[in-house]
């Protein structure tokens, strides 16, 4: 997997200095190296939140995906019982 080049709390920080006002959103983005639209996309994402709640929300990201693992491979064992079931002997 990809490391990922900016932390919760750099990304949140990035957000505000572009709130401020004090620059333009084309002068951020090229001070910090990022594009227009990963900025966008981030303040879709992260605006009006604070670190402690990025790092939750990447947590139960996290959880979900999981938990979206764990049902996949129940149906599989579902389906693989029905089929093993089916057949006749």
């Amino acid at each position: 997997m990809q490391k990922k080049r900016f932390t919760e709390a750099h990304i949140v920080a990035i957000l505000k200095e572009a709130q401020q006002g004090d620059k333009t959103i084309g002068e951020v983005c090229r001070q910090h190296g990022i594009s227009d639209h990963t900025f966008y996309r981030w303040r879709q994402k992260y605006e009006g939140m604070q670190v402690p709640e990025v790092h939750r929300l990447r947590e139960l990201e996290r959880e979900n995906s999981q938990l979206k693992r764990l049902v996949a491979e129940r149906d599989l064992e579902i389906d693989a019982m029905k089929a093993l079931l089916a057949r006749k002997w």
